[in-house]
């Protein structure tokens, strides 16, 4: 990989793990956390588990796919994405009111991303 698309692809692959890591095998987890996230290289990962560069290659290259699969199916981090930018819409629109609007809008705004990342908004009970 190189310069842009390689960070392009990297931070594709860390959001759909974000998102969809859980559903995979162990192994595939830590394969992917290794590249992508501490930066290891096929071979230093390789070394590490005792196998071929080409094994860890095909790990990933699978890995990969499963991931883009659950987002072609399920389509969560695409989701995300739009609710962020209607978000940041939301905010900016929300400056341009009268100043007494605008204080339970944004309390608003922040109770729909507290919703997005799985906060119960405050004052609520946690089960």
């Amino acid at each position: 990989m190189h310069g842009e698309n390689a960070l392009e692809k990297t931070n594709r692959i860390n959001v759909l793990f974000d998102f969809y890591g859980p559903l995979l095998t162990e192994k595939q987890q830590t394969f992917l956390k290794c590249y992508y996230h501490d930066d290891y290289s096929l071979g230093e990962i390789a070394e590490d588990f005792e196998i071929s560069r080409q094994a860890v290659y095909e790990h990933l290259k699978r890995s990969e796919q499963i991931l883009e699969d659950y987002e072609h199916k399920l389509g969560l981090a695409a989701r995300h994405e739009r609710l962020q930018e209607g978000l940041a819409q939301l905010d900016r629109l929300i400056g341009e009111l009268p100043a007494p609007w605008r204080e339970s809008l944004r309390g608003t705004v922040e109770t729909l991303r507290g919703a997005e990342a799985g906060t119960p908004p405050e004052g609520a009970a946690r089960a």
